[in-house]
């Protein structure tokens, strides 16, 4: 049975803070390094269940990887790892053995995509496999890519959904155009590039993060551009130290309660600000609340920094287009914000949401719905009239970890208590969020 929990209203958040390390990064480092060759200190790494996920993965082909240390910070008396280090060791995929069972990722969407790039140009067979979630969610939109390569990989409905088999063979490069922004398919693609003959292209409709660019790059992998084509050949990779910054989409759920709440003003330290990631901020801004960023360094390819979100106004949002990329995980949020603008709040050019974690479009059209919010969905996206004023309620988090963190911040704003089944989902990305928005809250 899923866990329960219950939150009730705050007067307002306050105060200073640091989130786990960015879950994106987490998985890239750990998959980029056990192709690449030597050790790899991988410093901040996310503590999510998903990046645990990743790191099995690898350990399973052979790949080892060791504990280092964690530096703790106390909060309120409790502590929890906020530094911890793994130490990676790698000889090379060249060196990697088939797992005897198959590989399960989880619920991690990322690691089964990116490790099918790899295993699809190795010179091993695996089986990968997933929960649930895993197994419903389009995987055609990497395996035909890479089938065009020359990969061998079967599946349920053709390949169409996991468990999936890949025999590792000799790729070759090719030119794919993406339907879709999708830094994971990018990635897979990528990745499968750097172990095949001749160049491979890949371009996308929008940007999407750059996350397995930047890592490449700053391991010396020579990455050509052309417009909006990535270029990569095959390439051998000398792993090196990894210092991840904090995740801006795990902040984000922190951030917005300070920017919902009345008299709030949040600050988190150290957190990665990646202009593929900034779109939360840049809808902060539009909604009207006061947003700063300031102490920006960059660190192994990533710029990090502190940000600084406190209440203001509250207005109207339209997103779509390209700001829709930069906001894919943050968007039920934007639904939250929605609830207490004046106007309609309109959420276009969404459809992804439908393939996440849950269908994160109904997801959130229910939960709020049942707290009061006048919320429709659309195939795309959805539309909230507001202000209205939320109540307290029983809502379903839909087993997706940020519905069940957007329902916690609309929790902190509504009228009575608020039940919030599916809580375990958050430990997919956040295990401690629970812990680090109560130490925000003014009762």
């Amino acid at each position: 049975m899923s866990r329960q929990i219950v939150f009730s209203p705050c007067r307002r958040v306050e105060g200073s803070i640091r989130v786990p390390g960015d879950k994106s990064i987490s998985h890239r480092a750990l998959l980029v390094g056990a192709l690449g060759e030597g050790s790899m200190e991988i410093a901040g790494i996310s503590p999510a269940a998903d990046v645990a996920n990743s790191r099995s993965a690898i350990e399973s082909l052979g790949v080892r990887v060791l504990e280092s240390h964690a530096n703790v910070e106390s909060l309120k008396g409790s502590t929890r790892p906020l530094d911890t280090q793994i130490l990676l060791d790698s000889q090379g995929y060249a060196l990697w053995r088939s797992p005897p069972v198959a590989i399960d990722v989880g619920n991690s969407g990322t690691t089964i995509r990116l490790l099918l790039g790899e295993l699809a140009g190795s010179r091993i067979s695996a089986r990968l496999t997933g929960d649930n979630s895993v197994r419903g969610r389009p995987m055609g939109r990497v395996v035909e890519p890479l089938r065009k390569m020359g990969a061998a990989i079967k599946g349920e409905d053709g390949g169409e959904h996991a468990p999936l088999e890949v025999a590792g063979t000799r790729l070759q490069g090719a030119i794919h155009q993406l339907p879709v922004a999708s830094a994971q398919v990018k990635s897979a693609l990528l990745l499968a590039g750097l172990l095949a003959e001749g160049e491979t292209g890949v371009e996308e409709p929008a940007q999407s993060r750059d996350h397995t660019e930047r890592l490449l790059e700053y391991l010396g992998v020579r990455i050509s551009r052309s417009g909006k084509r990535l270029i990569v050949k095959s390439t051998n990779i000398q792993n090196a130290k990894v210092t991840v910054p904090g995740d801006l989409s795990s902040a984000a759920f922190l951030l917005v309660a300070a920017a919902l709440l009345p008299g709030s003003a949040v600050e988190v330290r150290g957190v990665g600000l990646n202009p593929t990631r900034t779109g939360i901020l840049e809808v902060l801004r539009r909604f009207g609340a006061n947003v700063g960023t300031e102490d920006v360094i960059e660190e192994c390819g990533e710029p990090r920094g502190t940000v600084r979100v406190s209440h203001g106004d509250r207005r109207a949002l339209d997103v779509a287009g390209d700001l829709v990329v930069a906001t894919l995980d943050e968007l039920p949020l934007i639904a939250l914000l929605g609830t207490a603008a004046e106007g309609e709040t309109i959420v276009r050019d969404a459809g992804e949401l439908r393939v996440k974690e849950s269908d994160r479009i109904a997801a959130i059209v229910d939960a709020l719905g049942r707290m009061g919010a006048d919320i429709r969905g659309t195939p795309d996206g959805f539309i909230v009239k507001g202000p209205t004023k939320l109540e307290g309620a029983a809502v379903d988090a839909a087993g997706d970890h940020r519905i069940a963190m957007t329902l916690a911040v609309a929790a902190l704003a509504a009228e009575g208590e608020t039940t919030i089944s599916g809580w375990d989902s958050v430990a997919v990305s956040y295990p401690g969020f629970e812990q680090d928005l109560r130490h925000l809250v003014v009762p």
